[in-house]
């Protein structure tokens, strides 16, 4: 049985002894026409140690700042919106990874020890992507792993996971699974990138999970079904967690004869298997 523990508080400002960076999943709805009710997708404990905080980093001040008030309509946050300390990540990491040879070729992976110079005063921290989990298919884990190096606590707290969700609506295989991120966009590359996941899926029982950007999902999946061979199972999940959300695992052959290509609007994770 799955036991809900109440997130622990976060410290109260210089008087902590060892400050926590908490990870606070957002909503999977950024940029989607409709919002959900917060409340019916992120836990109550979350969204409570989430307005206890008033230093945050995070992808985008602005996505943040959104996501604060709606969260202080729910609970008030500790201190008033423009008062909260929030820090973007540096834009190469934003877009481009935080790990080592993610930024290019031999550049080394960022440290991000000097964002978390508030926690080393006492002040408990929050670390925020736009969508679901930080550090999971999201920029953060630079920030996490400057919080060990620190000393700090580290605490995930619970709420959405797109690739968890999808994976576990797709039917495949959620004993042995990789995340691959984006697929290449050229179209050759992104060919031979598909039959490479493909024949390691195919060969091990491994299922490869993958995303794109919502204006370019319908052109993955023409790509998707137009490479993989008919046995293979593909399934796409959008939507998740939304009122419209959609989830379809089908053979190859058979997203030939019933087309069903997700939009070119909402977030999807495509996943594929045997």
């Amino acid at each position: 049985m799955t036991q809900h523990a109440t997130p622990p508080s976060p410290a109260s400002g210089a008087a902590a002894a060892r400050a926590t960076l908490f990870l606070v999943p957002a909503p999977l709805d950024f940029g989607c026409d409709v919002q959900v009710p917060l409340q019916g997708v992120v836990p109550d404990g979350t969204l409570q140690a989430a307005a206890r905080l008033t230093h945050w980093i995070c992808e985008n001040a602005k996505s943040t700042r959104a996501y604060l008030k709606r969260i202080d309509a729910l609970h008030p946050l500790a201190a008033p919106l423009q008062e909260q300390r929030i820090t973007e990540l540096p834009r190469e990491v934003h877009k481009k990874g935080d790990h080592h040879g993610s930024q290019g070729a031999g550049a080394p992976a960022f440290d991000a020890k000097q964002l978390l110079a508030p926690a080393l005063a006492g002040h408990d921290m929050g670390l925020v992507s736009e969508a679901g989990m930080p550090a999971v298919a999201d920029p953060g884990s630079s920030v996490v792993r400057a919080a060990h190096d620190l000393g700090l606590r580290v605490v995930p707290l619970t709420g959405p996971v797109s690739l968890l969700l999808a994976l576990s609506a797709s039917g495949l295989n959620g004993q042995n699974f990789a995340f691959n991120g984006y697929l290449p966009q050229d179209a050759a590359q992104r060919t031979q990138r598909i039959r490479e996941l493909e024949a390691l899926a195919l060969r091990t029982g491994q299922t490869q999970l993958f995303i794109e950007t919502p204006y370019r999902n319908a052109a993955l999946w023409q790509a998707l079904v137009q490479t993989l061979q008919a046995h293979t199972r593909l399934a796409i999940a959008s939507g998740l967690t939304l009122d419209h959300a959609r989830t379809a695992s089908h053979l190859v052959r058979q997203w030939k004869q019933q087309p069903e290509a997700p939009d070119n609007r909402t977030p999807a994770v495509f996943s594929i298997g045997r």
